[in-house]
């Protein structure tokens, strides 16, 4: 009798133990649908639902659940531990397995006050500061109704002289119906009279714009950051352009409007900028082995191959197939025989690509041979083949035509230039302003306000750290101690304060790391 009430009392432990430690909304869901996934998924986001509130999270945990175990979502196509990114998109296998725990522990609240607060977007681009030149769209309503649809708009600069790009940003007009946009720069006047012919607004092309001529000068796909390049280097825009946008509408948007436009910011000198140049330098016209053929009903494998003639300063690559490609990886050997990986994409994914960005810039010396190799399924096992009894498949501009190109954003080398950190998130562990919606260390808020009783402090901290906590009066002195060099656990937190025995009045909270001190203004009332 008694060995049976000691198994069931195990049990009960064990049961409860389990419940206990089922993460709630509040205080460990919230912190990272906030953090990774909502800057897409809010009110008038690019994705199909919200994810802002309790009730909306619930109502979608179950293929949340499923889309995170399969790292289907967040979007992130190049595969993790091949090389690093800045502004990665991508859950951590505690983050995972904290929302699956979530959802089959019965998705619990929580206590709400200890939520964090509610990400705000803005409306007018994450950029701080007013655009150099404003671009914006005709009005276009979507056609896409069981098939997407690649619309073009040729817009031009109005420039008179050239200036160099230091940022630029494209800001969906409707963020419901736009899925991408990329954005060309053409001095040939070719894209404009396309535009002309077409009924419009627009024209619609898949595989570019139509204009060889046309030159690449950035991307914008859902969740990415803005397009900042380090201080003092800068894209040339040639005066006279033409600024091309080829933007991607889903299927099923039609009849959907939108007005996308396009923030620029210059420097303003163009004596002291260097030089960046976006170019397909790995493509299927000069550098591919075999010719980019692939018959129907097959697979086939293709390489490209290009020697560097001077040392090059690289921050980013691109890599651009069409339908059936399925894989592609990029690196680059070094005259001394070392590789040096550049991006892998194991399951390639039109509808999901870009530019990425190093973390800090790579030297990638001269003699060194940039390399691709890529792998295309033309066969009725690939779901993205868009013919159906596949056809026989070649390079080509046209939808049913395929590219394998490799874009690269660099400038030519000075010495020093791999100790330029673009995202200290990935290179020093310190999350700057665009990686994700929490960075580095934020004291992210103190409530209520004006407080009675007890206050909530609400933190982030990229990393573990020691902190001390005070409520500091308006001369500067400390009225009372909450923590005292306690360790600040990695990621949100949020600790709950009496305010017993203090005064009423204005105050300081004050937070203090072996980074940052980090304050906010309160007032406590009785």
């Amino acid at each position: 009798m008694r060995k049976i009430l000691l198994t069931a009392a195990c049990l009960a432990l064990c049961v409860f133990g389990c419940y206990a430690q089922t993460p709630d909304w509040s205080v460990n869901v919230a912190p990272i649908l906030y953090n990774h996934c909502t800057s897409c998924h809010h009110n008038g986001g690019i994705a199909p639902f919200s994810l802002i509130t309790y009730n909306q999270a619930v109502l979608n945990s179950v293929s949340m659940k499923t889309d995170v175990q399969s790292k289907k979502m967040p979007p992130w196509p190049p595969r993790a531990g091949y090389s690093h990114f800045a502004h990665e998109r991508v859950l951590s296998t505690t983050e995972i397995n904290t929302i699956v725990n979530w959802v089959t522990g019965g998705t619990p609240k929580g206590d709400t006050t200890l939520a964090p607060p509610v990400p705000v977007y803005s409306t007018t681009g994450a950029i701080s500061g007013t655009p150099d030149l404003v671009l914006r769209i005709p009005t276009y309503t979507s056609t896409a109704s069981t098939g997407d649809v690649y619309q073009c708009f040729a817009i031009p600069s109005g420039l008179l002289a050239d200036r160099h790009i230091t940022a630029f940003e494209a800001l969906p007009g409707n963020a419901a119906c736009v899925h991408h946009v990329l954005v060309y720069a053409d001095t040939t006047g070719a894209c404009a009279h396309l535009d002309s012919l077409s009924a419009g607004p627009g024209y619609p092309d898949f595989g570019g714009v139509g204009s060889a001529s046309a030159q690449l000068i950035g991307a914008w796909v859902p969740g990415a950051a803005p397009m900042i390049y380090p201080t003092g280097f800068g894209v040339n825009l040639p005066h006279n352009s033409d600024i091309v946008l080829q933007i991607h509408y889903p299927a099923g948007t039609t009849g959907m409007q939108d007005s996308t436009e396009i923030h620029f910011f210059f420097s303003p000198t163009t004596t002291t900028v260097r030089d960046l140049y976006i170019q397909p330098i790995l493509n299927y016209w000069t550098n591919i082995t075999p010719t980019l053929f692939i018959p129907k009903n097959t697979t086939k494998t293709f390489s490209e191959t290009q020697a560097i003639p001077f040392d090059i300063s690289l921050l980013s690559i691109a890599p651009h197939m069409h339908l059936i490609g399925r894989t592609i990886k990029s690196y680059a050997i070094h005259p001394a025989g070392d590789t040096d990986k550049l991006i892998d994409i194991p399951n390639w994914d039109f509808h999901w690509q870009g530019f990425y960005t190093f973390p800090r810039i790579k030297h990638v010396p001269v003699a060194s041979q940039l390399r691709a190799e890529a792998m295309y399924d033309n066969t009725t096992a690939n779901p993205e083949n868009p013919h159906s009894p596949p056809i026989d498949v070649s390079g080509g501009e046209n939808t049913s035509d395929e590219m394998m190109l490799v874009y690269f954003i660099f400038a030519q080398y000075q010495a020093g230039d791999e100790n330029i950190i673009i995202d200290s998130a990935v290179a020093l562990s310190t999350k700057e302003q665009f990686s994700n919606y929490y960075h580095g260390q934020q004291l992210l808020d103190v409530c209520p306000n004006p407080a009675v009783k007890d206050i909530v402090v609400k933190c982030y901290l990229e990393d573990a750290d020691n902190g001390v906590i005070d409520l500091v009066d308006m001369q500067g002195r400390i009225v009372k101690r909450f923590m005292e060099n306690e360790t600040l656990s990695q990621g949100y937190s949020a600790f709950t304060y009496s305010l017993s025995g203090v005064p009423a009045g204005t105050y300081s909270l004050r937070m203090q790391t072996s980074q940052k001190v980090l304050t906010q203004k309160i007032v406590v009332i009785h």
